[in-house]
């Protein structure tokens, strides 16, 4: 925060706004248990703002705001879309029950947070952090967004991460249908994914030490790696048309088509299915050591 303390920085303590625009274009302000009511535009075209122990009721609180810390702070329902074409934004230690947030943005840095509905959020940002975060009610997040280290993290929601690009996540928790469809860049280290159709027509995506559950798994994807990964026995007809280098720990239900590289099961496979649809070179070596 001290980056963007000033000494002439205004503090508003204990006061409640509602209406059109109440802090409007404001700078070099502190809030402090301040009661934003539903409106609009409460703080936007801002600068240098720093709210505590505060409460957002209104829609588009922060747009084209640069720089902002938020700490403490609950986001309503009706606060819906308050976080838009702004940057340098830190929250920690949030609740933000509202959808549609961070859209726009470059900069984020998210600490110690709960999004319990956080429907078509994270859309065409750049640069986000997520540590210690728990996000709910999620399908369509991260859409078009790009430059995203993510570590201890849950997430419940489908169509995730859809054409996202350079993404690195540890320690992590996700149940989405349809995750990573086109993302590019892509690293799961020591995570759970569990879902259909994970990512197809992804390029460049590794994953080191994860458990994997859902049918029709990685296919379509340009680049794949998987280190010591581990599959459920409902992930059926793996790596359709990929081009791989994987290392599974444990049986696997099937695979089918695999386009190109090498595939080791350290354990028992269920069933590989070549048939009519196979794509060139299909010259994919599979290994079975079980």
């Amino acid at each position: 925060m001290n980056q963007y303390i000033s000494e002439m920085m205004q503090t508003i303590s204990n006061k409640e706004f509602g209406g059109e625009r109440p802090l409007y274009a404001s700078h070099d302000l502190r809030l402090e248990n301040v009661t934003i009511h539903v409106g609009e535009s409460s703080i936007k075209e801002a600068s240098n703002i720093e709210a505590e122990d505060c409460r957002f009721e209104g829609k588009y609180v922060f747009w084209e705001t640069r720089g902002f810390r938020v700490h403490n702070c609950l986001f309503t329902e009706s606060a819906r879309s308050s976080l838009w074409y702004s940057s340098d934004c830190r929250m920690t230690d949030c609740i933000v029950e509202a959808p549609k947030m961070f859209r726009r943005m470059k900069g984020i840095h998210v600490e110690n947070t709960k999004f319990p509905n956080a429907e078509e959020t994270l859309w065409d940002c750049d640069d986000i952090t997520l540590k210690n975060v728990e996000i709910a009610n999620a399908d369509y997040l991260f859409m078009h967004s790009h430059d995203i280290r993510i570590e201890n993290y849950r997430q419940d929601g489908n169509y995730s991460f859809q054409y996202a690009r350079n993404v690195e996540i540890h320690n992590a928790v996700i149940n989405s249908k349809d995750a990573f469809w086109e993302s590019e860049n892509v690293t799961l280290v020591d995570c759970e994914v569990n879902g259909e159709y994970l990512g197809w027509y992804a390029k460049n995506m590794r994953l080191v030490r994860c458990h994997l559950t859902g049918e029709q798994l990685l296919c379509y994807v340009d680049g794949l790696i998987l280190e010591d990964c581990t599959f459920g026995e409902d992930a059926n007809l793996l790596f359709e048309y990929s081009t791989l280098n994987a290392t599974i720990n444990g049986d696997v239900t099937s695979i089918k088509n695999p386009t190109s590289g090498t595939i080791i099961v350290n354990g028992k496979c269920g069933e590989i299915i070549y048939d009519e649809n196979q794509k060139a070179p299909a010259d994919a070596v599979i290994k079975i050591n079980g």
